[in-house]
């Protein structure tokens, strides 16, 4: 049985032809007005080594089904996505409404499945500043990473907070983040918490690489283990998070499917509706 530090195994880094796989601009798409990027995660991974050597300031995003119906009376999220660098499919959801939708299938990943790699990769140069979570979790996983991973932790900082624009809490937590010298920003506020929070204050970050993280820090302190990868290869790993936190999902889930269903529906009826004048002529024919 692996550790409670363990992340999902991800493939081996090679470094040929990791060029091409940088060029993330050529696999963008729009699916249900939400702009993002058909990448692998080897691909995030090298991006994210490579900012950090660099010192560059990247924004990874990842949207699920519960992302994508936000974003449908949420014009902020839209816009957050559109300007991020890395924007990931997370979600079995996402992959059939690009199926449907697009005519393929993207790849599909989450956090803990790379962020290991990638900091595995970096060892002391990453220096992280965990957001979000209690203090005595974040802590935890603050101490788990430094021993797997020999990083740097550069701040902890709860989710407790007020976090609107402009709050005293806030200019103080991203006084602390640009003073820390922070390489990784993990942030794992829940979303769209974590999300409205970066769209707000990404421009008052100093250089660094910020990744909405969710339930990392859970998974990186041993408090939630993720299900194996087959369980999410068939789609079903909602049911599972399901089954465990059902106090806490089971609106999103419970709630939030059949939503997201309705507005898949509407954008594929759409969609039917305003094929090209060759195909609806030959139907109405």
């Amino acid at each position: 049985m692996p550790s409670s530090t363990d992340v999902a195994p991800a493939p081996a880094l090679g470094r040929q032809g990791v060029q091409s796989r940088l060029d993330v601009q050529a696999d963008r798409f729009d699916v249900m007005g939400l702009r993002l990027h058909n990448i692998h995660r080897a691909a995030i991974v090298d991006r994210v080594v490579g900012a950090v050597m660099e010192q560059d300031k990247l924004l990874v995003v990842n949207a699920n089904a519960h992302c994508v119906t936000l974003s449908q009376t949420e014009p902020w999220l839209r816009g957050l996505f559109a300007e991020a660098d890395i924007a990931f499919c997370d979600g079995a959801g996402v992959q059939v409404a690009t199926k449907i939708l697009k005519g393929f299938t993207p790849h599909r990943t989450t956090p803990p499945e790379w962020i290991g790699i990638a900091l595995e990769r970096l060892g002391s140069q990453a220096r992280v500043f965990w957001l979000g979570g209690t203090r005595e979790v974040a802590m935890q996983a603050a101490a788990a990473f430094e021993a797997r991973y020999d990083v740097v932790t550069a701040g902890v900082q709860d989710g407790y907070f007020d976090a609107s624009p402009g709050s005293a809490d806030t200019r103080e937590i991203i006084a602390r983040i640009n003073e820390s010298r922070a390489t990784v920003l993990l942030v794992n506020m829940g979303m769209p918490r974590q999300e409205r929070w970066l769209w707000d204050n990404w421009q008052e970050l100093r250089p660094v690489v910020a990744i909405t993280a969710g339930a990392l820090v859970d998974h990186a302190a041993g408090r939630v283990s993720r299900p194996p990868r087959w369980i999410a290869n068939l789609g079903i790993e909602w049911l599972v998070r399901l089954i465990r936190e059902p106090r806490r999902l089971w609106r999103r889930y419970l709630l939030g499917l059949p939503v997201f269903g309705g507005y898949l529906l509407g954008y594929a009826i759409r969609a039917k509706l305003t094929k090209p004048d060759g195909a609806q002529s030959k139907t109405s024919a």
